[in-house]
């Protein structure tokens, strides 16, 4: 049966946008390679597809309205995999009538000194990821721009928030805190790093599928704060916990360590300048557009706080 929205992908940013449209009233129709996942949303429907055979895109896609493209493939294989996830995307709308919004990062700007980040930021990535990232955007504006289908993209910085396990602001930094031991931040504390919050970014993506006047271009997603360091939000992650506000920062040099036994450590050092320099995002275009703010900061680490203590660490046994 057909819906008018479909959500590629069960993530942290495609629970967070079936939950903004569920919260709307909205039919959503959920998509990943199992059809099943922990916690689904209630109301929302959970299929299998192969998301790399344009064939089972258009199926699981036919008549929607909306698709949010929040799936991608293992960290460590995104040159490898990615632009032909993003392909066959394509290919499976084209023709379809939908709208495709399309979940991105920052990657393509690459360094840049410590300037703060507008979507007119040329691209200027030096990383296998920030390049896969760059061509991958560019080749999904071009589709749009050639009539194939509509595209639009919002663009998030490192996230935090309900189901953020996988993030730099994640899993590592959350348990041990709430254990009362170090957090782990990577790279430096004392810079300021944008934050971008899981549910912001869901709603964002809503905002931008709605919105025609989103259509052919990026756009970064609201945040609240960006002049915020790391260290001072784990600051506040402590307080809002009841927690000695203590953490571990891992550098370039023990991320390459970890990085001889850890996949994803490996594949996390070619990104290191991002926290070793300031990497602030300017969404002030997106907010004066559709006049959407950010969640207010406290209010989104009190949420925060509260998922992570319902949802304890599973240890490995």
């Amino acid at each position: 049966m057909a819906v008018d929205y479909v959500v590629l992908g069960t993530g942290a940013i495609g629970r967070a946008v079936a939950e903004e449209l569920i919260r709307r009233g909205e039919p959503v129709r959920l998509v990943n390679r199992s059809g099943k996942m922990d916690e689904a949303p209630a109301g929302v429907e959970v299929v299998a597809a192969d998301l790399y055979d344009r064939a089972q895109v258009g199926e699981v896609t036919r008549g929607a309205k909306v698709v949010y493209q929040c799936a991608q493939p293992d960290y460590t294989q995104w040159p490898e995999k990615f632009p032909s996830l993003q392909e066959a995307t394509i290919d499976g709308l084209t023709g379809s009538g939908a709208k495709l919004v399309i979940v991105e990062n920052l990657y393509m700007y690459g360094a840049t000194g410590g300037v703060p980040m507008t979507e007119d930021t040329p691209h200027n990535a030096q990383t296998r990821k920030g390049i896969t990232r760059s061509e991958m955007s560019q080749a999904a504006l071009a589709a749009h721009h050639a009539g194939r289908l509509r595209v639009t993209a919002g663009r998030g910085s490192d996230y935090f928030g309900p189901w953020g396990f996988l993030s730099a602001m994640g899993a590592r930094t959350f348990y041990p805190l709430l254990r009362g031991k170090a957090a782990q931040i990577t790279g430096r504390s004392d810079l300021p790093h944008t934050l971008t919050y899981t549910r912001d970014f869901g709603r964002a993506l809503v905002v931008l599928g709605e919105r025609p006047e989103a259509d052919g271009r990026a756009w970064h997603v609201a945040n609240d704060s960006p002049q915020i360091t790391q260290g001072e939000l784990v600051k506040l992650f402590a307080e809002e916990a009841g927690v000695p506000a203590r953490m571990s920062c891992v550098g370039r040099m023990r991320m390459r360590l970890a990085g001889l036994f850890v996949k994803e450590a490996k594949e996390t050092v070619e990104m290191m300048y991002e926290f070793e320099q300031p990497f602030v995002v300017d969404s002030s275009r997106f907010e004066g557009t559709f006049g959407m703010k950010a969640t207010p900061l406290r209010e989104a680490i009190k949420e925060t706080v509260a998922w992570y203590k319902s949802h304890p660490e599973k240890r490995k046994k």
